[in-house]
């Protein structure tokens, strides 16, 4: 009997060995997303291109919906990176939560304000309701910017917190809104009683839209993988941007949308005409700056700190060297 239990016990003791192992193996990289939209062929590459796992990682890709909510999970270690608003990162940097900057996927900005017919410049939404997502979130931040770059105070608009890009869409459409800040795939399908209010990219074309992000616990304990991810990244852009078809193609998949779905095809031709999208990484510090002292005017953040203590410059550049960019 007692020879029994132990063959019992070191069975065990093996097999929980044999799961350590197989789970280390299998270098499981935790990266949250917003809820996928129809520039997710350009985001979902680097986990279903598989070229994480050519770098020898096993990505878990977390959709979720609110960023607020997914810079919570990256801030209490639940997810090892995230794919996001730069906006976002930015802020929680700056108090000190650990986050930082590895490399922007996005340097440029593909959001617009769309409006009821009736309203022709950002001036005309006094007093009307303009659905972002949430307060400190990219659409709310990014409306900011473009509201003092044309001098209109934020005080005379009313926000309407709504979750998604399509949530915001929908209350435009319905009536509830009367405007909204939501991607520009939604030009490609709006009534003709909407229109393009203003353009993100040129209201403000120091605005940077997405960043890869991390905390200071994975910079500590997994550098070597975060820089595997970000060399992943990468290639994964660069493949995203020469293979158009196959980009739209998994942008589909991943919104569940229809063949004949033109959104996907306009959000990733106007990227990689427009260059919104950077395959090198590269992190423009000066606009990061320049992102600051906007939030700091509007009330965003109650100080600024030297833009370089927000990135780690390092791993991009370690992670350039293996992609060879």
């Amino acid at each position: 009997m007692f020879a029994r239990s132990t063959t019992t016990i070191a069975a065990a003791a093996l097999l929980a060995c044999s799961v350590s192992l197989a789970n280390a193996q299998e270098n499981v990289w935790k990266h949250g997303i917003l809820e996928a939209k129809s520039d997710s062929g350009f985001i979902a590459m680097v986990d279903k291109g598989g070229f994480a796992a050519k770098r020898g990682l096993k990505i878990e890709l977390l959709q979720i919906k609110a960023g607020a909510t997914l810079m919570k999970a990256l801030i209490a270690g639940e997810i090892d990176s995230v794919d996001m608003g730069a906006a976002e990162s930015i802020v929680a940097g700056v108090r000190g939560t650990g986050v930082k900057i590895v490399g922007c996927t996005w340097p440029g900005v593909p959001q617009v304000v769309l409006a009821k017919a009736e309203i022709k410049t950002l001036a005309d939404l006094k007093g009307k309701n303009v659905a972002i997502s949430s307060p400190g979130s990219l659409p709310d931040l990014l409306f900011r910017g473009m509201l003092d770059a044309t001098n209109v105070p934020f005080s005379d608009v009313k926000l309407a917190t709504q979750g998604a890009d399509l949530d915001r869409y929908k209350s435009l459409v319905a009536g509830i809104t009367d405007a909204a800040v939501v991607s520009n795939e939604f030009v490609a399908i709006m009534p003709p009683t909407i229109h393009v209010l203003a353009k993100g990219s040129t209201a403000v074309p120091k605005f940077i839209r997405l960043c890869v992000a991390t905390n200071s616990k994975v910079l500590a304990s997994r550098r070597d993988d975060l820089v595997k991810f970000v060399a992943a990244e990468m290639d994964a852009y660069k493949y995203a941007a020469s293979h158009r078809d196959e980009t739209i193609k998994l942008a589909h998949e991943m919104t569940h949308a229809k063949p004949d779905d033109k959104r996907a095809e306009l959000i990733t031709d106007e990227a990689i005409a427009d260059k919104l999208i950077d395959p090198t990484l590269a992190i423009p510090l000066d606009r990061i700056d320049w992102m600051q002292n906007l939030f700091l005017k509007a009330g965003v953040l109650p100080k600024t700190v030297p833009p370089a203590s927000l990135a780690d410059t390092s791993v991009r550049d370690d992670a350039a060297k293996l992609s060879g960019k």
